[in-house]
Order: structure tokens, then C-alpha cells, then sequence
């Protein structure tokens, strides 16, 4: 058996509690961002402090968790864009 013209539309609010799911996905978007700026705040200060008292080891420490933390904010930031465009993909793939 066969089955033919298999559907699925994506709706947030099709179940009950849709919206409390999507406000603890705006929140945790929201913690996720705010830790990852505390993280480019306390690398971009190490690498500072590092820097100047020449200690090599802990400015390339401070640097990677500077750099981190911002790519870490470029995936958050674009990750709701990049889950759409996926899913406008696969729903035109035949």
C-alpha cells in the first residue's frame, strides 16, 4: 500500500500551551545572548589585561573566549533564520 499526498503544515498555535513554549524559547534566546555578551565582556577584558602584563598564554586564552562568545551570538542570533530557511527547503523537496 501506497500513500499518496502526505502533509504537514507547521502551526504554533495548534496545540494548547504553544504560546508558553514560545515564550521559554524567547527567554532562553534572551539568557542565551546575555551569557554570551558576559563572555566577550570578561574575554575581550582578559585578553586586555594579559596583553599588557605580557603574559601570552592568557591573552590567546582571553582572545579565543572573546571570539567564542561573538560566534557564539552570530549562531543564536541567526539560528530562528536558519531553522526557517531549512524548513522552506525541505517543504519544497519532492
Amino acid at each position: 500500500m501506497v500513500v499518496l499526498g502526505v502533509t504537514a503544515t507547521p502551526d504554533a498555535r495548534a496545540l494548547p500551551g504553544s504560546n508558553v513554549l514560545q515564550q521559554l524559547v524567547n527567554g532562553a534566546d534572551a539568557w542565551a545572548l546575555s551569557i554570551a555578551l558576559l563572555g566577550a565582556f570578561i574575554g575581550a577584558a582578559i585578553w586586555a589585561v594579559a596583553s599588557h602584563t605580557n603574559s601570552h598564554h592568557y591573552a590567546g586564552r582571553g582572545r579565543m573566549a572573546a571570539l567564542v562568545s561573538a560566534a557564539a551570538a552570530l549562531i543564536i542570533g541567526a539560528a530562528p533564520g536558519l531553522v526557517n530557511f531549512f524548513a522552506h527547503l525541505g517543504a519544497t523537496a519532492r
